[in-house]
């Protein structure tokens, strides 16, 4: 039968379930501008029956209930709308950090601002327009001298810029890495702490949102996903990959070494493997640092050494006033002291490679004449040797371009004497050093015999890079070529010394027969200043001119999509915020209201406790004898 205090135990249930309501309800209150959390609703149950149907029992005319249980406190919480969030935290930090290191770059180029590089290039040629109209007087080479040396000046602080921008990465890379590891270990250390509470069936809420907000936070540093199938080992996935597994917390670290010129890559601290992050701040920043900021330090290289190397071909042909020819108007310091560029490039003490820059045939083509023979040219690319195929009714100039276009890291044009010249561009990986032609090769006679390039054709008279002496594979008692020069020219390409000392070096006029050139003889400095326009090939660009528009076209894009993809991804980003505030976030009036009903509950049981008191203290007292 009921026990004749069971009221007081049901009314005491009651005080209890609204107590916890009403301190669930401060709970709330309290922490409405905590950074992660989430409302917690307290979900109350009936107490089991007095009678269970499997039980012997008294008859009764049903269930005897018991009162009023809390059940458990539910935080509020869509798992889906979670995940979508965190996976959008990759995008908003991927082009966060994108847009600002391309506002940068922009700043860099200062267009179309007076002291921009192409502003001073311009007024390079200018002054060599000017001294080809007056090539016997002093004034027009000494504007030649100092805006040559402006020029290098804006090159220079262009390439530092550049560089310092490069070692900004690097720390930030750094600081980034140190981030996601120590995130990794805090999310290990609560999920430790998770699996104790749980397994004394309770529910650690508050540690739940600490959790979801440092895998969010991370979720903006690297691309992050989450497993939570098993409920005693919660992981963490960064790009495929297993980081946090339980208790278990994997770490990142950066390995430094020769390959890409010593700048850190992220690796696997336990395993030692390539730890590829293609997402967030941490692979925004690899992507801006290996292809962004190297694209712009190899153009403006590739930029200056084409045109140093130009304007060296045509100055060392040409006279002075002094009567010296044969002078470079630039410095030009090769990369290997052999003159054949042989290289020791797996540091065994034997030469086992060769570094070169540029090779000119022997022979002078016409650009417009039939080749009139066929075959098939390949040539050192990106991802391998390129084919380009030439038939007998192409011309030279179509044979040119098709290389040129071809997608393979050489270039060809031909020099003012006519002859074919064929020039290395930078590796586009890294992996290979820049401006090193690594293979020439012709199935047929054109690069051989026609244009005086290899001794030899097929396979066999190949030239190719990996291998001392690989300059006996050009063609013999003719072939210029040119070692390649030291990494980064357009940091320390400077005026020749011998120009710095004298004006008369310079040269303006071109001689004949062997014989200086004439006084009023501007040829040389006007063919200078052509170069300006001429289609001299500064890597995929044919001009100067081409170069200086690609390159501030290209950032000015770069940065107005970094800008624009920002603003989207941080829109779509607050819209998901605003909708798991609208679920999650603690609502002032829901949770007044929610007091005044637990009050209200909490009130009535305190009621029923004092009613069914009376009632046991008439029983008591004042029944009897």
């Amino acid at each position: 039968m009921n026990s004749t205090f069971m009221g007081l135990e049901i009314g005491k249930r009651g005080l209890m379930a609204h107590a916890q309501g009403l301190n669930t309800v401060g709970h709330n209150l309290t922490n409405a501008s905590t950074e992660g959390y989430s409302r917690q609703r307290v979900e109350f149950v009936t107490m089991e029956p007095l009678y269970a149907p499997h039980l012997n029992r008294e008859h009764t005319p049903g269930q005897i209930g018991q009162g009023l249980l809390v059940g458990r406190i539910e935080r509020v919480r869509d798992e889906l709308l979670e995940g979508r969030i965190v996976a959008q935290q990759g995008g908003v930090g991927y082009w966060e950090t994108r847009n600002k290191y391309m506002r940068m770059l922009e700043q860099i180029y200062n267009e179309p601002t007076e002291v921009s590089v192409r502003s001073q290039m311009d007024r390079f040629w200018d002054s060599w327009q000017e001294l080809s109209l007056h090539p016997s007087e002093s004034a027009p080479r000494e504007a030649v001298l100092q805006r040559g040396k402006t020029l290098l000046d804006a090159v220079h602080e262009q390439y530092r810029r550049l560089s310092t921008t490069r070692d900004m990465l690097d720390e930030d890379i750094m600081i980034v890495t140190a981030q996601v590891n120590d995130l990794g270990r805090q999310v290990a250390k609560l999920n430790e702490e998770i699996v104790k509470v749980e397994a004394m069936g309770d529910r650690p809420n508050d540690l739940y949102d600490r959790r979801d907000l440092l895998v969010e936070k991370m979720g903006k540093l690297v691309p992050v996903t989450v497993d939570r199938r098993d409920p005693d080992e919660y992981m963490v996935h960064v790009n495929g990959q297993v980081f946090v597994q339980g208790k278990i917390a994997r770490a990142f670290d950066l390995t430094t070494g020769a390959e890409n010129e010593g700048h850190p890559n992220l690796i696997w601290k336990d395993t030692g493997d390539a730890a590829g992050v293609s997402g967030g701040s941490l692979g925004s920043l690899f992507e801006l640092r290996d292809v962004d900021v190297r694209r712009e330090i190899v153009s403006l290289d590739t930029m200056t050494l084409n045109f140093t190397d130009l304007v060296n071909e045509v100055h060392r042909s040409a006279y002075g006033l002094n009567g010296r020819t044969g002078v470079d108007f630039f410095t030009e310091h090769p990369r290997v002291n052999n003159v054949a560029g042989n290289y020791d490039r797996s540091g065994d003490g034997e030469y086992d490679s060769s570094y070169i820059y540029r090779m000119n045939g022997s022979n002078a083509l016409a650009p417009q004449e039939q080749i009139g023979l066929a075959g098939t040219i390949r040539l050192s690319g990106a991802q391998g040797l390129v084919d380009i195929a030439y038939r007998p009714t192409d011309t030279v100039a179509d044979l040119v371009r098709r290389i040129n276009v071809s997608g393979s890291e050489v270039t060809a044009r031909l020099s003012a004497n006519g002859s074919l010249q064929l020039r290395a561009t930078a590796s586009a990986t890294g992996a290979d050093p820049d401006f090193v032609i690594r293979h020439v090769e012709d199935s047929g006679e054109f690069l051989a015999g026609y244009a005086g390039l290899l001794a030899a054709s097929g396979a066999e008279g190949a030239y190719t890079w990996e291998r001392a002496d690989a300059v006996l594979a050009l063609r013999a008692g003719g072939t210029d070529f040119a070692v390649a020069p030291i990494a980064h020219p357009s940091g320390w390409i400077e005026i020749a010394g011998e120009v710095k000392r004298d004006l008369n070096s310079i040269a303006a006029g071109m001689g004949m027969n062997g014989r200086p050139a004439e006084l009023g003889d501007g040829s040389a400095a006007l063919a200078i200043a052509r170069l300006r326009t001429s289609a001299v090939m500064v890597g995929s660009e044919a001009t100067f001119d081409d170069y200086f528009a690609d390159a501030v076209a290209r950032i000015g894009l770069e940065g107005e999509r970094a800008g624009r993809m920002t603003e989207t991804q941080s829109r779509i980003a607050k819209n998901l915020s605003v909708m798991r505030e609208s679920i999650s976030g603690v609502n002032i009036d829901e949770e007044l209201a929610n007091m005044i009903k637990f009050q209200h509950g909490y009130a009535a049981s305190a009621k029923f406790i004092a009613h069914f008191d009376q009632m046991l203290d008439t029983i008591i007292n004042r029944m009897g004898v």
